[in-house]
């Protein structure tokens, strides 16, 4: 099968980048052939793993193509970006005719059997509208659901091209049900799917012993992913045996925020900067324990990640985090219960100090527990992971290829 993969922002960097990684590689290894669209900053470097530059078309921001940096489906991105909701209406016409171009060209030169785009927002419908005659699926990572709520000028433009897509693959159960009130599908056309990990990369490693408990945060410096939450929680109990492993990006004073609050805790924290693959999963083979605070989360890749490197996980109760660690387990996985929230990625701020005080006691229980049993029972480990490989995960993808395909043989 030939497949056009789209993506509106750098393919790298972020949890949809990384996706889209894998599934071209896996789409690779079983014998289909790939094109690539995607947004990206001036100066990147298209990696080898996405294919050949004669099968990829980037569209690039910082006054090339587009005069502005990258557009990010979240509002803090792991570098300079531009969001959505301060787009003018100008702007918001130019970014179509450049990507509408873009994709008109790899249509035109690679003629595909099928589409698969990541976010229900603008790239995707430009394509729909383009391509109405070719089967069409795309992957909703949450952070798209977002921006129709911050972007209803936006929104209301592009929403009911969008119901015109094949198949929508959410991340879990609760984002397939806003998924189909929101653009009106029977759930059929919305199959959960679950993103994957490496398994070859993130195996577990040799945890240290001793008197210090190594945990391990990854993912963008930022308010929403609760890290300036996880910071204060530190200082409150710096007197324990701990210290903190920060690694990922961010951008703008949210990041430079949580720089000046990790660097308050002295030795009890590093921060290790924007990590490779095999970088990220050494620090997390060297780790006890991996932390996330974060407010909003599709299906968080990094914790099947950390789980595989034999990480024990504390980490918010949000619903796609609870689908895919549950049942519970007392020993590998810590569910942090989370109030209502103001917004869809931030607490009231009168719910700060409890928030504070029940992460800090959660770790006053985790630290003594790792020190007294650092490696979790490894078959228990196995036994959650194995379903998440991007193996299995593709597989169950390559299906909803053929499903939205036959659908529109069908009819």
């Amino acid at each position: 099968m030939k497949i056009l993969h789209l993506i509106s922002q750098t393919p790298d960097f972020t949890g949809s980048g990384k996706f889209i990684q894998q599934i071209i590689s896996h789409a690779r290894r079983k014998g289909h052939t790939n094109y690539l669209v995607a947004g990206a900053q001036s100066d990147f470097i298209l990696p080898e793993d996405l294919g050949r530059p004669d099968r990829a078309i980037l569209v690039r921001f910082d006054g090339k193509d587009l005069p502005f940096p990258v557009a990010g489906m979240s509002d803090v991105m792991p570098y300079e970006s531009t969001v959505f909701s301060s787009m003018s209406d100008g702007e918001v016409d130019t970014y179509i005719q450049t990507f509408r171009a873009a994709i008109a060209r790899a249509i035109r030169q690679f003629k595909p059997d099928l589409i698969h785009a990541h976010h229900l927002w603008i790239v995707s419908a430009i394509a729909r509208e383009l391509a109405s005659d070719l089967p069409m699926v795309v992957t909703c990572h949450g952070t798209c659901l977002r921006q129709h709520r911050f972007c209803p000028r936006i929104s209301e433009r592009i929403t009911p091209v969008l119901k015109g897509i094949d198949r929508v693959m959410a991340l879990n159960f609760s984002q397939q049900e806003e998924i189909v009130a929101r653009f009106s599908f029977d759930s059929s056309r919305v199959p959960v799917m679950a993103g994957g990990f490496d398994d070859t990369l993130f195996t577990p490693g040799t945890k240290p012993e001793g008197n210090l408990v190594e945990i391990c945060y990854a993912g963008k410096l930022s308010r929403a992913k609760g890290v300036p939450w996880l910071l204060k929680s530190l200082d409150k109990i710096r007197d324990l045996p701990f210290r903190l492993h920060l690694a990922g990006g961010g951008s703008g004073t949210e990041k430079d925020k949580c720089l000046a609050m990790a660097a308050d805790l002295g030795e009890k924290a590093v921060y290790h900067g924007t990590l490779s693959h095999q970088e990220l999963a050494d620090l997390m083979g060297r780790s006890h324990l991996f932390v996330l605070p974060s407010f909003f989360e599709g299906v968080p890749l990094v914790l099947m990640e950390a789980l595989a490197c034999g990480c024990r996980i504390l980490a918010t109760d949000l619903p796609g985090t609870k689908e895919i660690l549950s049942p519970p387990d007392n020993d590998l996985v810590t569910f942090l219960d989370l109030p209502a929230l103001e917004t869809i990625d931030a607490p009231f701020q009168r719910d700060e100090p409890m928030l504070e005080h029940r992460l800090a006691q959660a770790l006053v229980t985790l630290v003594p527990h790792i020190m007294e049993r650092p490696v979790p029972e490894l078959s228990k480990v196995v036994q959650r992971t194995r379903p998440h490989t991007w193996t299995k995960v593709f597989e169950r993808i390559e299906r909803v290829y053929d499903d939205a395909a036959d659908s529109r043989k069908k009819s």
